[in-house]
């Protein structure tokens, strides 16, 4: 049975929202059609608006729209094509405040969320949004290493509530949050497994990852804290034998658990590929034969089809078989740096041929973008494996040390990981001295320097007295004028500044 029934109001403006909230609006009449079986229950999965043209009255606009469970109407991108098709999920590689900013982006088909120290640098260094929380927890006498952390971890927190949905629907296959370890544990095995280990329990989500760098001497610390039912997202691969050592770290460390049921122990390998490229090129262009220019933009991409190819071997066979009796999920390939770093390539160079079952590729904003408007879903990484075998090869003929590109990058990672930590920390460590606790002493003088007499004080007397205690205050607080905060902030202590207040009051000029 249908039923129209007109709105209260006819003309309330109707927002329509794009996948990245862009919203339009129009003035024209509504119309609420109401579909129901013969118990009266809504009929999922269809929904229908009936628009009057004001322009004439007599023609009608149906418009129809797929709607989710709840009732809501959901708009199908590419994205949600990767992941139904080909069984790619899509992640969005940024995270900031309010994280309600991720809930159009999970509508278009986002399934995860990647961080790292860089990230948060920019978000936390460029927003107002994290000033209250930080206000309150230099106040109550946090150290800014914690203040840091209780701001990412309200954010993790926060974003893993909102992927819960999909962490529950894919029974903890995907949905995850990524939150990394400080970057200056990079070649410190223990404080990596120690730092994991609190994190993990700090963040108190079962759809979080603890992002591990794949360095040397934490390729021990990813086994361990597996071993322990942790979920990872091991990052900053950049080479086969790296990517190697860390499956053989995960499987390890799910063999070392002594755990009956492995299904809620989960990893990614986050496989970078464009700064393969950046670094490639250059070497390539330095070369500057015709067959060394003419390989430029392909290196990181044959590497990847080749990373695929290696997970499939290992992620077969009877040792991994006998982990799957128990639960065992595979550790799925994450492509990372998928942003293209050379504007004379494709936006989607790092998307499209990356594309195939089990594995996850996380975007940034102009990634994400470009696929969504113009992205081709079809399974490409191991379309053309003997091909990429070929452009692998000839780039060591060339005298391309595919060892010495995974270690320059991954020193190269580490280090800018750390400098955007260390900028993080500077910026709130300055940020807290301008809440410092202030005791001021001062007097007042008249008008062009005249001595004022102020207000049941004796003239020129300091406002320090017997009858009155020091006034406090805390920069930042909004307690006192603005142009007040700004005259004494900076000052040391026991300093002088002269600050000069043309304000009127009743008792005169001070």
């Amino acid at each position: 049975m249908a039923t129209i029934r007109k709105l209260a109001n006819p003309y309330l403006n109707y927002s329509s929202s794009s996948s990245f909230g862009t919203r339009s609006s129009s003035s024209e009449p509504k119309f609420i059609v109401d579909l129901r079986t013969s118990n009266s229950n809504r009929l999922a999965g269809s929904k229908l608006s009936f628009v009057i043209n004001p322009s004439n009255r007599g023609s009608l606009c149906v418009k129809c729209s797929q709607v989710d469970g709840n009732g809501s109407s959901v708009k199908r991108t590419t994205l949600h094509d990767l992941y139904e098709r080909q069984g790619q999920s899509p992640w969005y590689d940024n995270l900031c405040r309010p994280v309600t900013d991720l809930i159009p982006l999970i509508e278009s088909g986002v399934r995860g969320v990647t961080s790292n120290p860089a990230i948060f640098q920019k978000a936390i260094s460029t927003s107002n949004a994290y000033n209250d929380q930080f206000r309150e927890l230099v106040q109550a006498g946090k150290d800014i290493d914690s203040v840091y952390w209780e701001l990412v971890v309200k954010d993790i927190q926060d974003a893993c509530k909102l992927f819960e949905t999909i962490y529950d629907k894919t029974d903890g296959g995907d949905g995850y949050v990524s939150v990394e370890v400080s970057p200056k544990l990079a070649d410190d095995t223990e404080g990596t497994v120690e730092a994991a280990k609190w994190l993990h329990k700090k963040v108190e989500r079962s759809n979080v990852y603890i992002k591990i760098p794949a360095t040397a001497p934490c390729i021990p610390s990813i086994k361990e804290v597996i071993s322990l039912g942790i979920s990872v997202n091991v990052t900053l691969i950049f080479s086969l034998a790296r990517y190697e050592a860390v499956i053989d770290a995960y499987l390890d460390g799910l063999e070392a658990s002594g755990l009956s049921d492995l299904s809620r122990v989960t990893s990614v390998a986050s496989f970078f590929v464009s700064r393969v490229d950046t670094l490639v090129d250059k070497m390539l262009e330095k070369i500057g034969t015709p067959e060394a220019l003419d390989l430029r933009g392909k290196a990181a991409n044959a590497q990847a089809a080749l990373a695929y190819k290696l997970y499939q071997k290992k992620f077969s066979g009877p040792r991994w078989e006998a982990l799957v009796k128990k639960g065992a999920k595979k550790q799925r390939l994450l492509w990372a740096s998928t942003s293209v770093k050379n504007p004379a390539y494709p936006d989607t160079l790092y998307v499209d041929p990356l594309i195939g079952p089990d594995t996850v590729s996380t975007m940034p904003d102009q990634a994400l973008q470009a696929f969504i408007d113009h992205g081709s879903v079809a399974r490409t990484i191991d379309a053309n494996v003997s091909e990429a075998e070929g452009i692998y090869s000839a780039l060591e003929k060339l005298g391309i040390d595919w060892s010495f590109v995974g270690s320059q990058l991954e020193l190269e990672g580490v280090d800018s990981f750390k400098k955007a930590f260390d900028s993080l920390i500077d910026s709130l460590q300055e940020k807290a001295n301008t809440l410092k606790l202030v005791d001021w002493d001062g007097y007042a003088i008249g008008y062009y320097g005249r001595i004022f007499e102020a207000c049941n004080k004796t003239k020129g007397d300091s406002f320090e007295g017997d009858d009155k205690d020091f006034f406090k205050f805390r920069v930042g607080s909004q307690e006192v004028i603005p142009a007040f905060e700004e005259a004494i902030t900076g000052m040391s202590l026991g300093g002088i500044r002269s600050v000069s207040c043309y304000s009127k009051f009743q008792c005169g000029y001070i």
